[in-house]
C-alpha cells in the first residue's frame, strides 16, 4: 500500500513477485484473481484481499486487507494538514508533474508485464483483449460485463486448445 502512487495497478508487478514468485499463489490464480478483482469497486482492495484469502484463509485476507489500506490511509493523514500550503507550491506542482508522468511508465509495465506476457499468447487472445478495450473504452459497458464475457471467451478458447 506504501508503494502505490497513481491506482492499484502499478502495484500490480511487486504483487506478483510477492506471491508467484515463491509459489504461494499460481501465475494463473493471480491472474484470475486480478481479473475478477476489476469488476467491483475498490479493486486493489479486493484483490489483496483474495491474494490473503488464497494463501492463508480468512486472517490472511484481513492481514493483506489492513496491509494495502494503512500505509496509505498513513500518508494522507500526515499530509492532510500540509496539503492547502504544498498544493500552491510551484516545487511541489513540478514533483508531482514528474511523478505523474513516471506513473505512466509503471501502469504500461504493469500492463505488459504480468498482465500482457501471461495471458495474450496468440492471436485469438490478442482478439478478446482487443474486443474488451473496444466495449470498455468506446462502448462505456459495464466492466462486470466485460469480464463476464472475457472470462467466458478465454474459456472457449482454453478448451478449443
Amino acid at each position: 500500500g506504501a508503494l502505490v502512487f497513481g491506482g492499484g495497478h502499478v502495484v500490480l508487478p511487486l504483487l506478483r513477485n510477492a506471491v508467484v514468485a515463491p509459489g504461494w499463489v499460481s501465475d494463473n490464480a493471480f491472474l484470475a484473481g486480478y481479473g475478477a478483482a476489476q469488476a467491483v469497486p475498490g479493486p486493489l482492495f479486493t484483490f489483496a484481499a483474495y491474494l490473503g484469502a488464497a494463501i492463508s484463509g480468512l486472517s490472511g485476507a484481513i492481514v493483506a486487507l489492513l496491509a494495502i489500506f494503512i500505509p496509505g490511509m498513513l500518508a494522507l493523514v500526515g499530509t492532510l494538514p500540509f496539503w492547502h500550503g504544498l498544493r500552491g507550491r510551484p516545487d511541489a506542482q513540478a514533483a508531482m508533474r514528474g511523478i505523474n508522468a513516471a506513473v505512466v511508465g509503471i501502469l504500461g509495465s504493469a500492463l505488459y508485464n504480468p498482465v500482457w506476457t501471461s495471458a495474450v499468447l496468440t492471436p485469438m487472445d490478442f482478439a478478446v483483449a482487443v474486443a474488451a478495450f473496444v466495449l470498455l473504452i468506446a462502448w462505456r459497458s459495464p466492466p462486470l460485463i466485460v469480464v463476464l464475457l472475457s472470462a467466458a471467451a478465454g474459456a472457449a478458447l482454453s478448451i478449443t486448445h
